[in-house]
């Protein structure tokens, strides 16, 4: 009874219309101004501010025209190796010598470069087809390297000729000497397959690795030349290695992406 009374009485009394209304304290007032503030930054920066990213893939360090994987044409025993690796050969130089049952056949260079490994030696058997040697597609041991690295596909389109990119060489401490320092050459037109990167490559390990995701596009980085550094490269820090990487060297390629306006990811 008591509350009901009480209720009533309320209902019954004239509005209390002389009591000051009530704002918001001083502390609200600046937490509201700080809130519309950082919003307003935030909308500002949406507009004209900038974010960049990168996009990182596996890669090898090879020449321009690549390397190729020699077959022997038949089959039989080795009995002479006429190349050594490191060796420069021209077109159609003798690699290797197979005693068949036709008598002796030499298994030659199909177009000039540099010898890079050997599969076969003396007095081992090889069929038709037979891997025998890779050879590098190079014109003069003073051929610079490039990079080739290897995207997903459908990140081809953020991609674009000029970017920067920055190499982890696998035999290069990257605390000590720092990234290898490129720029992008060349973008692949459609995705390759593990035939074709080891067609090129010359090593079908490397094409399985590179695949083992899909199909990706090839980027050719050129590297940074200087003649300041005893590699004859661009690196990250003051001097780099003491001497280049070699060829076949796997790396890392972070290609650096164009920027963006964060208001660009809400439009469609």
């Amino acid at each position: 009874m008591e509350f009901r009374q009480k209720a009533l009485a309320k209902l019954q009394s004239p509005e209390e219309l002389d009591v000051p209304v009530r704002f918001a304290r001083p502390q609200g007032l600046l937490v509201l101004v700080v809130t519309l503030v950082v919003m307003a930054a935030g909308c500002v920066w949406a507009v004209t501010g900038t974010v960049s990213s990168k996009l990182t893939a596996p890669g090898v360090l090879t020449h321009t025209g690549g390397s190729y994987l020699l077959q022997s044409p038949v089959a039989g025993q080795v009995t002479a190796v006429h190349a050594k690796p490191g060796q420069q050969v021209e077109k159609d130089a003798p690699v290797v010598s197979v005693r068949t049952d036709r008598g002796l056949r030499a298994v030659r260079a199909v177009a000039r470069g540099r010898v890079s490994s050997l599969a076969a030696e003396v007095g081992s058997v090889v069929t038709t087809g037979a891997d025998v040697a890779t050879v590098e597609r190079i014109k003069s041991p003073d051929d610079p390297l490039v990079a080739m690295v290897y995207v997903p596909a459908d990140k081809g389109g953020t991609l674009r000729v000029g970017a920067t990119v920055d190499l982890t060489v696998g035999s290069v401490s990257t605390d000590r000497y720092g990234l290898l320092r490129g720029t992008v050459q060349a973008i692949g037109q459609a995705p390759q397959t593990r035939q074709q990167i080891s067609g090129f490559l010359g090593d079908k390990d490397l094409a399985q690795q590179f695949t083992r995701q899909g199909r990706p596009l090839a980027v050719q980085v050129r590297l940074k030349r200087s003649s300041a550094t005893k590699s004859g490269y661009v690196w990250s820090r003051k001097g780099g290695p003491p001497s280049a990487p070699g060829s076949a060297t796997p790396v890392s390629g972070a290609v650096h992406l164009a920027a963006q306006r964060p208001v660009d990811w809400l439009l469609p």
